[in-house]
């Protein structure tokens, strides 16, 4: 019996590649547009083929931007990933304590950027805020608005906290998708709990990983608000990161045409670091798989 396709199951999707397109396709072509001309007004623009790409490429203050934007995002990713997977591990695995277990570790996610930025603003400050003014009672003279050091490490912090459950919920989902079975050989052949964390989970938490890895990279690396609202880029241009060099050329300088330039270096920069993310954990886990074998 012949099977017949049917093809109109794709019109299902079409809604949605219609709204990919409307908030993604037709801006990025806008931007595309705007990086290849030298805006003047609504009506008045001149081509200026690739200058403003050069421009960009050559420019020291976002070279800074850059080197400080991969420092941070490699920093909370080395932090975050292993305090994830430890923080999932010890979670419990049924039961009411499990429920608020996860209402807990999950709250820092429910708070928006902007107030994250706001809450750690207040909680570090030396005359109002717990955090500060503890500091300082032991003899630190903490300051986020001087130190640069003081100023890196709050928002390594504020970042840790905030985004950490995110790889820990993962994890906790790839843990809960373990078949018992796989525990109970492991117990048979008195298997050591490293050895279960790595011939058992950590191969079974590898998709998750890479999700989790790739989010948090995308997001470390857009990071605007938190800092913003916390140092507002300083002390100096310490925490100023490439968002933020982003918004104020397009938004504070008005230049159109290198600020989508720019847009689209970071874009691709992205796109690139995510690749090799990806490829580097697939790599890893083959090599695994063909260890084990």
């Amino acid at each position: 019996m012949n099977k017949v396709n049917n093809n109109q199951a794709w019109w299902l999707i079409l809604p949605m590649l219609l709204l990919v397109a409307f908030s993604a396709i037709i801006p990025l072509m806008t931007v595309v547009n705007y990086s290849v001309q030298d805006v003047f007004d609504a009506h008045t623009r001149f081509f200026t083929g690739t200058e403003w790409f050069r421009e960009m490429l050559n420019d020291p203050t976002l070279h800074a931007a850059l080197l400080r934007q991969f420092a941070f995002s490699l920093t909370v990713l080395a932090i975050e990933v292993p305090l994830g997977i430890g923080i999932a591990l010890i979670m419990p695995r049924g039961g009411w304590q499990a429920s608020a277990v996860l209402i807990l570790v999950t709250m820092p996610l429910l708070i928006p950027w902007n107030v994250v930025g706001s809450i750690w603003q207040i909680f570090t400050r030396g005359d109002i805020g717990l955090m500060g003014w503890s500091i300082r009672e032991l003899g630190y003279g903490y300051n986020i608005t001087a130190s640069p050091v003081d100023a890196w490490a709050t928002i390594i912090l504020m970042d840790v906290w905030h985004w950490t459950p995110l790889i820990a919920l993962l994890c906790y989902s790839g843990l809960r998708s373990i078949p018992d079975a796989y525990y109970q050989a492991a117990r048979i052949d008195r298997a050591s709990r490293w050895a279960v964390f790595r011939y058992i989970q950590l191969p079974k938490l590898t998709n998750v990983l890479v999700i989790g890895v790739l989010l948090r990279f995308m997001h470390s690396f857009m990071i605007y608000a938190e800092p913003f609202v916390l140092t507002g880029g300083g002390p100096g241009s310490s925490t100023t990161f490439l968002s933020q060099s982003l918004v104020t050329k397009a938004v504070g300088q008005q230049d159109l045409g290198p600020s989508a330039a720019f847009s689209l270096i970071y874009f691709l920069i992205i796109l690139l670091v995510c690749w090799v993310f990806y490829t580097a954990i697939m790599n890893m886990q083959k090599d695994s798989n063909k260890g084990e074998a």
